[in-house]
């Protein structure tokens, strides 16, 4: 049982990984411990979150758009059990597809949990495989907070939101980022009061702060509550109802507050419990993250790690592009990942997109920029679909006029991001969108706009 590599780890990552390096002539085998492939992102992450996000956008629709278009009836009703079906099967789908694309590949899939016995050596149950070199893509797992004890019935992370037996009256939400403010949209679509409680002064950290404080605006009329500066000490469940203390950083004030459902979604941390990662004596980070050199190899020979074992933004497309990588380093090839354009994206409605600087990090750099804005209230499409909240916002050098970022808040932000990165891969400047046709009418006009507007101005401001 010998390969020429071993990938531990079917998420994003580690199948793309391994699919890449079979490709390239490799015999490749992936050992994952699901009963499916597609690790945490297609079972109980990214898919099955957008499902939920899609069918409750949905709903909105209907509820306030509908009739102003001349859709009249009654409102669709929630069934929630076929809801959970629905998004079950688009679960199906993927994980079965990724199956396929392994047979087709001539992947094969060992079954199991694994150990690196050593360097060359895996061992998986009570069978051992070598191989020439060894891929680490575990992914992560949500990160625990003192005194929160999680039961995914009551208290739940984004594992048990996924599976609730029933839609909670009153939803606490610990934490605004990403994951908490999809999950929060969500259950407010469907008639939750939702109450966010963060730590810090301000959502989505790390983002644009004019988006943070235009999405938090908008999700506020969306029915969602926002508790800043909060510091939680506790969540505990009791009788099917959980009780969340926190104390405002302000002024120590200690508060309670009552929910029949608490989401903790404060983040999370590097999965490698059990890999033996220690009695190897591969390095750590000191945030618990497998340290890498450029090529991602560890400190061990013939040991790699990519995805959100270590250091980087823990995205799926950003393991993605790593699993390709080291496939092509691995296969003796040049395989590269641009850090600085990799895109963020929060698939709520609106949606919120960056790439790149923001003018935060622009700022603290020293560096001359100029702002090129554009609303979606200037977009005839984007009004015409009841999506003119919002806008797209390009950062460009003062001098070379170089694009430096972006940032959108609207309508497909994460589908409209996209030509922003192509054009930073290749180092476009602002006038380069600006001087490139676009379709009408389309939600990408928008981002011409802001484009235009780092030169003379937009045309429809």
């Amino acid at each position: 049982m010998s390969y020429d590599l071993i990938v531990i780890g079917a998420g994003p990552g580690g199948y793309v990984c391994a699919i890449r390096a079979a490709q390239l002539g490799l015999k490749v085998a992936c050992v994952e411990g699901r009963d499916t492939l597609g690790g945490t992102c297609l079972n109980v992450g990214c898919i099955p979150s957008k499902a939920l996000l899609h069918a409750t956008h949905q709903l909105h629709e209907a509820e306030h758009n509908f009739e102003a278009m001349g859709l009249t009836g009654a409102k669709p009703k929630v069934d929630w059990k076929k809801m959970l079906g629905y998004k079950t099967d688009v679960i199906g789908q993927n994980t079965k597809g990724i199956e396929f694309l392994f047979k087709k590949n001539k992947v094969d899939w060992i079954k199991g949990w694994a150990t690196i016995a050593g360097p060359g050596k895996v061992q998986v149950g009570e069978q051992s495989y070598e191989t020439k070199k060894i891929v680490i893509a575990t992914g992560s797992e949500s990160s625990p907070l003192p005194g929160v004890e999680v039961d995914e019935k009551t208290i739940v992370t984004s594992t048990g939101a996924l599976e609730l037996g029933k839609i909670p009256k009153k939803l606490v939400v610990i934490g605004a980022g990403v994951i908490g403010l999809e999950m929060g949209s969500v259950f407010a679509r469907l008639g939750a009061e939702v109450t966010v409680v963060e730590y810090l002064d301000r959502i989505i950290p790390g983002n644009d702060g004019e988006v943070a404080k235009t999405f938090q605006r908008m999700l506020g009329k969306q029915g969602l509550s926002f508790i800043m500066g909060a510091a939680v000490q506790s969540a505990t469940a009791s009788k099917g109802k959980a009780t969340v203390s926190y104390s405002l950083r302000k002024d120590d004030s200690a508060h309670e507050i009552e929910a029949d459902c608490v989401l903790l979604a404060t983040g999370r941390r590097p999965f490698t419990a059990g890999l033996g990662l220690e009695a190897l004596g591969v390095q750590m980070t000191k945030r618990g993250q497998i340290a890498t050199d450029a090529h991602y190899k560890t400190s061990v020979d013939g040991i790699y790690a990519i995805g959100d074992a270590i250091e980087g933004p823990m995205l799926a497309h950003k393991a993605e592009d790593e699993g390709m990588a080291v496939a092509e380093v691995l296969a003796g090839q040049a395989g590269h990942v641009n850090y600085g354009v990799i895109p963020g994206v929060i698939y709520t409605w609106p949606e919120v997109a960056s790439v790149g600087a923001t003018e935060e990090s622009l700022k603290d750099e020293g560096r001359a920029y100029k702002v090129g804005k554009f609303s979606f209230m200037g977009n005839g499409r984007a009004k015409a679909n009841f999506a003119g909240d919002g806008f797209v916002k390009i950062l460009a050098d003062k001098e070379t006029d170089r694009i430096l970022g972006a940032h959108i808040i609207g309508p497909y932000a994460g589908d409209l991001i996209h030509e922003i990165c192509v054009a930073m891969e290749f180092g476009a400047a602002a006038e380069d969108l600006a001087r490139t046709c676009h379709a009408h009418p389309t939600y990408s006009e928008a981002v011409r706009e802001a484009a235009l507007a780092c030169g003379d101005g937009a045309i429809h401001a």
